[in-house]
């Protein structure tokens, strides 16, 4: 049981991620993400990466309550919420934006569809008239690109 509540959360977490990007990152909090799009900032840091620490703080809340008398599902949840912060680094700063240069010219379609897709997001560099908004999984038509190169 403690195993399916990680994976829900882990998936469940990207519906969250859509919704948190779209309507507090590109809404009532751009001040913070604005530099991720428009590069204002020449640092290895950006505005953005104190996203990194307000997500941070409910997961160890959840951690810490989860710990309290034993481990219960709010342990469970919180590290299943860690998980998908470690992949969504690993795939977002690291294999997108090159943070540390791997993959870079890996011809997996799944991963190549998830970049471009990320693409075509900061294409937009205001806050409005943005697409793209997931994570792990992007609009079909960036997977059908990929994918149906590989049938051919």
């Amino acid at each position: 049981m403690n195993f399916l509540i990680v994976v829900i959360t882990f998936f469940t977490m990207e519906g969250i991620t859509w919704l948190i990007h779209k309507y507090i990152m590109h809404g009532l909090l751009w001040k913070l993400h604005k530099d991720h799009h428009d590069h204002s900032n020449e640092g290895h840091m950006e505005k953005n990466d104190y996203f990194f620490v307000i997500f941070a703080v409910p997961t160890i809340v959840l951690m810490y309550l989860g710990t309290m008398q034993g481990f219960n599902f709010y342990f469970y949840i919180a590290l299943g919420i860690t998980l998908y912060g470690m992949a969504y680094f690993f795939v977002h700063d690291i294999f997108i934006h090159q943070r540390i240069k791997v993959l870079r010219d890996t011809q997996n379609p799944y991963l190549l569809a998830i970049r471009r897709a990320h693409k075509q997001h900061h294409k937009h560099t205001g806050k409005e008239h943005g697409e793209c908004f997931g994570f792990l999984w992007v609009p079909v038509k960036y997977f059908r690109m990929y994918f149906n190169k590989k049938k051919a």
